[in-house]
């Protein structure tokens, strides 16, 4: 003799286990969207902390700049070995450190997103920070003029403790 529940009747305790197990899916796929999001921001908090700081390379004139000469400007001329006569200074990065920040964009146009792809083995969350900068390729790789000033990895390697702890987190 066999008795199952097949949950095709409107009032059958097969109906009431599948309507729990659509409710604890359905939860438990927001706390990984949820999750997913906590991630990309992670990632966009270290890319400020990597890209932010003093570097160590040459001093150059930002294009496009007029004026007095600020604070930050007037500290770097006896570096600059030139006569300034207006506009302002920066010092750019060394190879092989995190490009400086000259106008600010690249730390600016970072766009975060959560992909979420269902699997044989269930839901597959990806958390996504891309730069909105054409020239933030060139920069991490470098280019037949420039050598490489790498900060992909050291983004990655700046969130992972944090992400590791937000995945690691009992679902309730």
């Amino acid at each position: 003799m066999k008795l199952w529940v097949d949950g095709s009747s409107a009032n059958s305790i097969g109906q009431a286990v599948k309507m729990k197990v659509s409710e604890v899916t359905a939860d438990v796929n927001y706390q990984v969207k949820s999750r997913g999001t906590r991630a990309v921001n992670a990632l966009r908090n270290a890319e400020l902390r990597v890209l932010q700081g003093q570097r160590h390379g040459k001093v150059y004139k930002k294009p496009d700049t007029h004026g007095r000469a600020s604070k930050a400007t007037r500290a770097l001329m006896k570096d600059y070995g030139h006569k300034l006569r207006r506009g302002q200074l920066y010092r750019a990065s060394a190879p092989g450190e995190p490009p400086a920040r000259r106008s600010g964009s690249l730390r600016l146009h970072w766009y975060g997103d959560v992909e979420m792809r269902d699997t044989p083995r269930g839901t597959e969350v990806l958390a996504v920070l891309e730069s909105g900068e054409k020239y933030a390729e060139m920069l991490e790789n470098g280019t037949s003029q420039m050598a490489p000033r790498p900060f992909v990895e050291k983004i990655k390697e700046e969130a992972m403790t944090e992400i590791k702890k937000i995945y690691s987190e009992p679902y309730t």
